[in-house]
């Protein structure tokens, strides 16, 4: 197998094709969700929803099958989202609630699956996922859900992003802190409950946390983070899938697809910071030289002409 074929062709396929369209979405959404999530350090929490969401793939596949994942998880997250929330404004410490609402969740969410006949089957399918094996009907309404946390964010991104600099002022000029944060909490619930059904809930943490710290590395700017962490994410989620494939089917080797596509983002990071490691290290008459050169011919423009010599 070339590469040409692991890249493109693998993709005619009509379940590479799902998968490929469900990755990118959700990459694209988890990637401009993570920024807010990396500038408010809020990864604890999004670590807490993780777990959250267990219960809710356990009893929606309990009583409705592969059918009831979405809207079990759907309902589990955005609860446990609510409650997170609520709990800081009373003022429960977040590391607390996190843990009250992590602890009692999870321990549900296995007490349910343990019922099934097949405990250790569901449970593996629960926690690693099942990205290859989307069936045709759920691809809408992961696309559905995704679209519903980008929407959230996207009306909200500029209060967001004034309350994850300066809270204190986003609250003195009018923001509503509860409804801003409840609006995060539940948009990173969505992608939650998205990539809980692709990869698994015990990889999605890499999907929201490393697209926002890989931009940070990339950029300054901060309107640049966004489309920098959906790009990285997308371009991550597809070569993860084509990696995957190469390694099944060129190589022989039984690798899970979801894996395959965390370890993808886990090493775009890695080359992304070495290559900010090695831009850091270049010596500083280097970093002088170039921005001495970029600032004179606009030194040379705001002063005008130099005067000819000899003019009186």
């Amino acid at each position: 197998m070339n590469v040409g074929d692991a890249l493109f062709g693998a993709f005619a396929l009509p379940f590479m094709a799902r998968a490929l369209i469900v990755m990118l979405v959700l990459a694209v959404v988890a990637g401009v969700v993570g920024v807010l999530v990396n500038l408010r350090g809020l990864e604890f929490i999004s670590d807490g929803l993780t777990h959250a969401v267990f219960p809710g793939l356990a009893v929606g596949l309990a009583v409705a099958g592969s059918a009831g994942l979405v809207p079990g998880a759907s309902i589990a997250a955005l609860s446990a989202a609510i409650a997170l929330t609520w709990l800081h404004r009373a003022g429960v410490t977040a590391d607390a609630a996190i843990a009250i609402v992590l602890t009692a969740t999870f321990s549900v969410g296995v007490i349910v699956v343990s019922r099934s006949d097949d405990y250790a089957g569901e449970l593996e399918a629960l926690l690693f996922g099942r990205v290859l094996t989307i069936p045709p009907s759920e691809v809408l309404p992961l696309v559905t859900v995704c679209a519903v946390a980008l929407l959230a964010v996207g009306l909200t991104l500029k209060q967001q992003v004034y309350r994850a600099f300066d809270a204190r002022s986003s609250r003195a000029s009018g923001d509503p802190a509860f409804v801003l944060d409840l609006v995060l909490n539940g948009a990173v619930a969505l992608v939650v409950v998205a990539a809980a059904s692709t990869v698994g809930t015990l990889l999605v943490l890499a999907l929201l946390i490393v697209p926002g710290a890989a931009a940070r590395l990339m950029t300054q700017r901060l309107w640049l983070l966004f489309p920098a962490a959906a790009l990285f994410a997308a371009g991550a989620a597809w070569l993860g899938l084509a990696g995957g494939f190469a390694a099944s089917v060129g190589a022989g080797l039984d690798v899970p697809a979801g894996s395959t596509i965390v370890m993808a983002f886990v090493l775009a990071y890695a080359l992304v910071l070495l290559a900010r490691l090695v831009s850091d290290a270049r010596p500083p008459s280097w970093r002088t030289r170039r921005s001495s050169r970029a600032a004179s011919p606009a030194a040379r423009s705001s002063h005008g002409p130099a005067p000819a010599q000899g003019m009186r």
